[in-house]
């Protein structure tokens, strides 16, 4: 492999005062003055090592996880950068993994004098994270909480005059329309989460895959497949006990059997001024039987300590796990991964090599996330967000790569969730500056914000950038063309390393990247969330309580 510390920010080396000069080219959006000089034969080399067979699949818990972990360690020391975790390399991640029994696990509904028995995968399909072998819940009263949201940001409160203590909580899928933009609101876990807040015992979400954006048959699918979860100890934000999907079907008969309409209360819950009402008498028994496995996963963390402000951190990060071997399956049944996430480490590395070789060092501490369990809901970024390096209310950003796919040089630069916070403002000189329009997702991506390990350091309140990089190439290759091959590919052995890859327009999202790093490193902003964004209270919550732990 070639040497990773190759050439680090150009002005840093050739300047008498590099920081002056920094600032001034961001100040005209020049990203080309600022850019490091990435290499792609370095990128390429660590996409190759991570996808190789030798990594077997990099699955949490196995030889593979030993290996990358082995090999993240032995690069970041390489570049003299120090421990994230007080003096280690690694942050201990619990995890359990619950099976339901299908054949021994049951709900039932009892209303207005018959009881109906939802056959699961059909009509419902639930588990719990609570890591206990056997559940019951009996005699929950239902409770119609509309989509099940508190935003008091955008003054919606589906919970307000209801007491749900106990109860079963019956919600839809989605948000309403006056809901705005790409929202934490609309997800499964956010209604379990916001249920559970309010003291409810149960939650079922009405299924409708418009608003879910996933079928029926996806749901069922998984559910009979290990879930995995912190032990309950470890999550401050724990769902319902008892968390469920019900088939469309299967809400319409309940809610007929109760007397009411379905489509009605839809109607209603979508306008100003719903108020949650309980199903007639129905109430809900259920017994879940479940095979619970309890482990551990490292998440890798690495340091370079800020020289004026190090209690202050920008944070890069890039899950190093995938889907491991599966011995069961004939021919290739290696999950390489090359794409999904070798590409993300590999960009990772490459930013940390340019802070680490650069001649001079940043002022805030800039702090290298390397989660695992991404592939298995986020659960590594997760628990770092609870047991960060630097608290969370002085981490200024997180800088997310997940899946960088090689187009070629690109005339566009997407990031996730444009829109959402100040962050836009920063990026936007410096991707102009490679001549290119600064672009949010398509519409078919919106769901992209929830499935990556940004999204933990959001909740959190931190700001967050997701780098997906560029979509539309300049060169003769067709870009949807090479986004579909990459669709094929995703989660399968096929998602293996290219030598032929065009990866110049990944160094330029790198470059990107380590420029944004860069000036928020060197300078004293503090952005923010919009103001209509979910996450927006919990940032000033976390930010004030900082400033007052100061005085």
């Amino acid at each position: 492999m070639k040497a990773l510390i190759t050439l680090p920010f150009a002005l840093a080396i050739v300047l008498a005062h590099p920081a002056r000069a920094a600032d001034q080219a961001i100040e005209k959006g020049n990203a080309s003055a600022f850019s490091p000089e990435v290499r792609a034969e370095d990128f390429a080399a660590h996409v190759r090592t991570l996808a190789s067979d030798v990594f077997a699949g990099r699955a949490p818990d196995t030889d593979g996880e030993d290996r990358t972990t082995a090999y993240l360690r032995e690069q970041f020391e390489r570049m003299g950068l120090q421990p994230g975790i007080g003096d280690r390399w690694f942050q201990d991640v619990p995890v359990i993994a619950s099976t339901v029994d299908t054949d021994r696990s049951h709900m039932q509904i009892a209303v207005a004098g018959k009881t109906q028995s939802l056959k699961f995968g059909k009509d419902a399909v639930f588990a719990t994270n609570t890591g206990q072998q056997e559940l019951r819940l009996s005699n929950s009263a239902l409770v119609f909480a509309g989509y099940g949201i508190d935003a008091p940001e955008q003054d919606w409160h589906d919970y307000a005059g209801v007491d749900v203590v106990g109860k079963t909580v019956v919600v839809l899928a989605g948000v309403p329309d006056v809901v705005r933009g790409t929202t934490w609101y609309s997800r499964y876990g956010y209604k379990l989460e916001e249920a559970a807040r309010q003291g409810a015992a149960a939650t079922l979400v009405v299924h409708d895959e418009g608003d879910a954006g996933y079928s029926w048959e996806y749901v069922s699918t998984r559910a009979g497949m290990p879930q995995f979860d912190l032990p309950i100890d470890d999550d401050p934000q724990p769902p319902t006990p008892v968390r469920a999907w019900i088939s469309a079907p299967a809400a319409d008969a309940l809610f007929a059997a109760a007397g009411m309409s379905l489509r009605g209360l839809r109607d209603a819950a979508r306008k100003r001024g719903f108020h949650a009402t309980p199903v007639g008498d129905a109430r809900m028994s259920v017994v879940i039987d479940s095979t619970v496995v309890g482990g551990r996963s490292r998440n890798f963390v690495a340091k370079l300590r800020g020289t004026r402000h190090p209690d202050e951190a920008i944070v890069y990060s890039a899950h190093w796990d995938h889907l491991g071997t599966h011995p069961g399956e004939s021919g290739d049944n290696v999950y390489n991964g090359a794409i999904d996430n070798a590409t993300g480490v590999a960009a990772l590395l490459e930013v940390a090599a340019q802070f680490a070789g650069a001649a001079t060092k940043p002022e805030r501490s800039v702090v290298f996330v390397l989660p695992t369990l991404e592939e298995s809901g986020l659960l590594g970024s997760k628990y770092y967000t609870l047991h960060p390096a630097i608290p969370i209310a002085k981490t200024v950003v997180d800088i997310n790569f997940d899946a960088l796919v090689p187009v070629g040089p690109a005339s566009d630069f997407v990031v996730v969730g444009l829109g959402m916070s100040d962050l836009d403002d920063v990026v936007k000189p410096f991707v102009l500056g490679q001549h290119r329009t600064l672009e949010a997702e398509s519409r078919s991506e919106k769901d992209s914000f929830f499935r990556s390990d940004h999204l933990s350091f959001a909740r959190a309140g931190a700001p967050v950038l997701f780098m997906r990089g560029g979509t539309r190439t300049r060169g003769a290759a067709d870009p949807s063309a090479l986004w579909n091959a990459y669709g094929k590919r995703y989660h399968t052995p096929a998602d293996d390393f290219d030598p032929h890859w065009d990866l110049r327009g990944i160094v330029q999202d790198i470059e990107v990247s380590c420029a944004v790093g860069w000036k928020l490193a060197n300078g004293h902003e503090w952005p923010n969330w919009h103001a209509d964004s979910a996450f927006r209270a919990i940032r000033d919550g976390s930010r004030a309580a900082a400033v007052v732990g100061l005085r």
